[in-house]
């Protein structure tokens, strides 16, 4: 493939200058450019100076207006930057007429971001998911990549060599991407299976905004030992270990993909398969940054995309993370006012970790159900099934039947038959059990990794 597509669009120890436009309804709390800044600083570039607008609606041609673009020229040469990063989604043609009136680098958001995960990712699943991404991006871009190649017509086969190039170029990029999704899909439908070959446990997911805590909160939990940075993005691949709550035995817990403001959509579907985890999950802990000054902004843009993900009726535990980082005690008053079920918890410090734990133990216990099981006195594979997902409480018999006053996950309760089993859901179950039954080998994992 031409280097003109496969070029690398790094920022790495590039001086940069950061420009946002502001544009009606954009209601965010924190500083212009701080994330941008933090996600410049992640791809290892060096912020030299910032520039921002504000706008009713984007110049067509270069987003910016003609005087703030005149600013932002004398800005790059003053500063001798390399690159200059938009916090906006830029067109192609806008990219092509800021690099020819600033004679640098254009890059916006969806491109950085896509550059830092390429950078990120570390096992095949993940550096598939995000060159498909990447190419997914590049592909509408491709004719402004030969806009310096001739484009004479000679007539039929006689056409100029840009043309045929970005013809050839399309080609390429067409079917690779199609062999990406494709190799892509095989490996959701393998996680789909690893998934729900784990369904005889109860599982908790954590999600969250971007460097929100949620590996070191893992960490702290289960020992798991997994990549903890003060990073953006330090996590891209899903790692699942084995969390013994106090009073209430094994759960598995997954660490996923932190999630961003304006997540380019297509690094949403480039990844469907490594958020498999959350979509399957009994519950999932949404970790958030109590220091973080945008923090109510980072929790409204994770559910934005937990609702993309389809997944936002989920049952969900806020955990308010970081508190030992806040600097003002009443600013972190005003957020427990605001979200009274949340748990406030320092991962670093292990601050309310004893608290976190007893409410995941309550909200898993809310889908519990007591229930009475009528069978068959002989359906011995019923009465295991029922001994290996819940607690059996009592039995009664009367003649060839016989009745298990049991309390279980209502997802197991549902997989009985109704040609085998009379259900009868009594009062709800509001006791944590004491301990999950194991399965039926005995042996719960000590660990879970999953291997794409």
């Amino acid at each position: 493939m031409p280097t003109d597509i496969d070029r690398k669009l790094g920022v790495d120890s590039e001086a940069a200058v950061l420009v946002g436009v502001e544009l009606p309804g954009d209601t965010r709390s924190e500083e212009p450019l701080e994330e941008l800044s933090g996600l410049a600083e992640t791809a290892g570039a060096e912020v030299v100076a910032r520039l921002t607008q504000r706008r009713g609606t984007p110049d067509v041609a270069t987003y910016l207006g003609k005087g703030k673009l005149e600013q932002l020229t004398q800005l790059v040469k003053g500063t001798d930057a390399d690159v200059v990063i938009f916090d906006n989604d830029l067109s192609p043609a806008q990219v092509r007429n800021l690099e020819q009136s600033l004679e640098v680098k254009v890059l916006d958001r969806t491109e950085l971001i896509l550059d830092i995960f390429s950078t990120r990712a570390q096992t095949h699943e993940a550096r598939l998911a995000v060159e498909l991404a990447q190419l997914e991006y590049a592909l509408p871009r491709l004719k402004r990549m030969w806009t310096h190649l001739s484009r004479m017509k000679m007539g039929v086969g006689m056409r100029g060599p840009g043309e045929k190039q970005l013809e050839t170029d399309r080609r390429l990029v067409e079917k690779r991407i199609v062999d990406l999704r494709r190799d892509l899909e095989k490996i959701h439908k393998r996680r789909e299976r690893e998934v729900e070959g784990r369904s005889d446990h109860m599982t908790v997911s954590l999600v969250g905004y971007t460097n929100a805590g949620k590996s070191t909160l893992m960490n702290r939990i289960t020992n798991a030992g997994v990549l903890a940075q003060d990073k953006l993005f330090a996590t891209l691949d899903t790692r699942t270990r084995r969390w013994s709550l106090p009073g209430w035995g094994p759960v598995l817990l997954s660490d996923t993909v932190g999630f961003i403001r304006d997540l380019p959509h297509r690094l949403i579907a480039s990844f469907k398969a490594t958020l498999e985890e959350a979509h399957q999950a009994d519950l999932l802990l949404h970790v958030a940054d109590a220091s973080n000054p945008a923090v109510l902004d980072q929790i409204a843009a994770v559910y934005t995309v937990l609702e993309e993900l389809g997944i936002e009726q989920k049952d969900t535990l806020l955990v308010l993370n970081k508190v030992d980082r806040v600097a003002d005690p009443a600013e972190l008053t005003k957020l427990v006012e605001r979200y009274p079920s949340a748990v406030t918890v320092s991962a670093v410090t292990g601050d309310g970790m004893d608290q976190l734990t007893r409410a995941v133990s309550e909200m898993l216990t809310v889908n519990f159900v007591d229930a009475d099981v009528e069978m068959a006195i002989d359906n011995g594979r019923l009465a295991a099934f029922i001994a290996q997902h819940g607690e059996i409480l009592s039995r009664t018999h009367h003649g060839d039947r016989t009745t298990i006053h049991c309390r279980m996950p209502r997802k197991y309760l549902g997989r009985i038959s109704d040609t085998e089993a009379t259900i009868r859901e009594r009062t709800p179950a509001v006791a944590i059990p004491d301990a999950e039954p194991k399965p039926a080998d005995g042996n719960f994992p000590a660990s879970v990794d999953d291997v794409a």
